[in-house]
């Protein structure tokens, strides 16, 4: 079973062949925090569920600071506020009675830099599941290689599981933490310029794995590569000065944008 078929199987686990991820609503979100009293400011966003979204906008715009709301990451900054809703599914994010540790099993992240920990490949995607309960080898074998074989890694790593995960290239340690992500079966992955260190033919795999993944989940992916949005989303949000300035199909964004703004941004007149 390759990959592309790891995928499927993973989505007739969930139920039924017609299982979508679910979406994400954000109404009137604002953030602060005493660096910065307008972090967002009253954002409105439908983000459908199996897709990709990507998030643009220039450096400090509050992309990163958006896509962590998703799984309360920024609840570790002291002094930050939030007012307004996000909601997945039946659950209300910012909630104060919200389990953030089961919230971030439903809401995956990867970050910019490939992180794995300073263990075994195996034992990397294994961390989680044995975290929520699962002790039996044969289910974690089963996790493990379904898991990496969802992360298009399986082939390259299967007679070396019990290498350091940092003996990985940088491409391979990205993926190896995305396998990390999904073996605890979220709903949702958010990606954090996931491909903005890596070479070009790392970064087309990425891509690639990226446009799969959604027919199992709901992804958000921050990127300031232009083409990059382009190639692997289904719709843009375009954020400056902690807004959203537009927000619609990626192909319209990019080909017919509504704001002049939006406009200079995606062309490089920005500024």
């Amino acid at each position: 079973m390759d990959h592309r078929e790891a995928l499927i199987a993973a989505s007739n686990n969930r139920a039924n062949l017609n299982y979508v991820a679910p979406g994400i609503e954000v109404q009137g979100l604002s953030l602060t925090y005493p660096d910065e009293p307008n972090a967002l400011i009253d954002i409105n966003l439908s983000i459908p569920g199996g897709e990709v979204t990507a998030v643009i906008g220039p450096s400090g715009c509050g992309k990163s600071t958006l896509l962590r709301c998703f799984n309360r990451m920024n609840d570790m900054l002291e002094g930050c506020q939030y007012s307004g809703s996000i909601t997945l599914g039946d659950l209300n994010i910012l909630d104060p009675m919200t389990d953030v540790t089961l919230l971030r099993r439903r809401v995956g992240m990867v970050f910019q830099q490939p992180n794995p920990f300073p263990m075994s490949i195996y034992d990397n995607v294994a961390y989680g599941p044995r975290i929520g309960g699962l002790r039996r080898r044969r289910d974690l074998d089963e996790v493990v290689e379904n898991a990496l074989r969802l992360a298009a890694l399986w082939d390259e790593v299967k007679g070396q599981l019990g290498k350091n995960a940092t003996v990985l290239s940088l491409g391979q340690q990205q993926r190896l933490v995305i396998a990390r992500a999904i073996a605890v079966q979220p709903e949702v992955l958010l990606m954090d310029e996931p491909a903005s260190s890596l070479d070009p033919i790392s970064t087309l795999r990425i891509e690639e794995l990226i446009y799969e993944l959604k027919q199992s989940y709901t992804i958000v992916i921050v990127t300031h590569n232009m083409q990059q949005a382009a190639r692997v989303s289904d719709r843009t949000a375009f954020l400056n000065q902690g807004q959203v300035v537009e927000y619609d199909a990626t192909d319209k964004i990019f080909t017919n944008p509504s704001q002049r703004a939006t406009e200079d941004y995606i062309t490089g007149r920005y500024g």
